[in-house]
């Protein structure tokens, strides 16, 4: 089917209540995988691609983007094209052109007022190609910026912010963390309910393989819509590479592992397709 608009999806699951997931893809298996995936739990999904993604592919974004929209054209449940964590406004641009529907435009590093100004002026200029945008606040500096460890989103801020850029979706941080290997992270459910009645925009959560199920699905109750999830697919992917290449180490030909680490990958993505979207697994 044709490749939908994240804006669809997330005023979708917005209107139902529910949550959509968004998975980060890096290679043409992560693509494959999480497409199969949202074929198996009959639910729709975002497929993403980051600037670091990019930078790994040789810093063109259009290869990776021509090969994740020739899965998506495939699927026969709705899936959109997104770039998540883009920093560089050449490298932005360029993937609007090569035909995501939607950008997380990442200024949360500057200072507040540098990122309203910053985040204003490709929000202006994505809405008038058509793009919806996705934005985060986050202090000066930081690895993680918003997500950084016990940085929280001011549910105030938040609503100047979205007001003063015009941004579409609003990623907040509330507890979670990017590459997270363990599910350990708690969220404020409280803040999540306040940024959810404050904030006029959809809520968007990171970091989220770091959460157990049971607490990303009371994250979606309380007002989580867009879902990304990215390290639970690589801890998938390394863990089943890892297992093929100790009980065949003469292997030579990547298919042989490379099929496993699709088909762990696959498993993964199903099983939180089905907690973000509140389905029984």
């Amino acid at each position: 089917m044709p490749v939908v608009a994240t804006a669809e999806l997330v005023a979708s699951a917005s209107l139902s209540g529910l949550g959509v997931a968004a998975f980060n893809v890096i290679t043409l298996e992560h693509a494959e995988a999480i497409t199969a995936a949202a074929e198996r739990t009959g639910l729709p999904v975002v497929l993403q691609i980051s600037e670091n993604a990019v930078k790994f592919h040789g810093g063109r974004v259009e290869p990776i983007v021509a090969a994740a929209a020739a899965v998506a054209r495939g699927a026969s449940v709705p899936v959109a094209l997104h770039l998540d964590h883009v920093e560089d406004e050449g490298l932005l641009r360029a993937g609007v052109d090569a035909g995501v529907s939607s950008v997380m435009f990442d200024a949360s590093k500057l200072s507040y007022e540098d990122n309203v100004s910053a985040t204003a002026r490709i929000t202006a200029w994505a809405h008038g190609q058509g793009v919806w945008v996705e934005a985060e606040l986050g202090e000066v500096g930081g690895k993680d910026g918003a997500h950084a460890p016990g940085v929280r989103t001011d549910p105030v801020e938040a609503t100047a912010f979205t007001a003063a850029t015009g941004v579409d979706a609003l990623a907040v941080a509330v507890g979670s963390s990017h590459a997270m290997t363990e599910r350990t992270a708690s969220l404020d459910l409280d803040l999540i309910t306040r940024l959810r009645d404050a904030v006029p925009v959809p809520l968007v959560l990171h970091g989220s393989s770091g959460v157990p199920d049971e607490e990303l699905r009371r994250a979606v109750a309380a007002g989580m819509v867009k879902v990304n999830i990215g390290t639970a697919l690589n801890i998938a992917f390394s863990g089943a590479v890892r297992g093929h290449l100790a009980g065949d180490p003469a292997v030579v030909d990547p298919r042989r592992y490379l099929r496993p680490a699709r088909d762990a990958m696959t498993e993964a993505a199903a099983h939180l397709l089905a907690v973000v979207a509140d389905k029984e697994g």
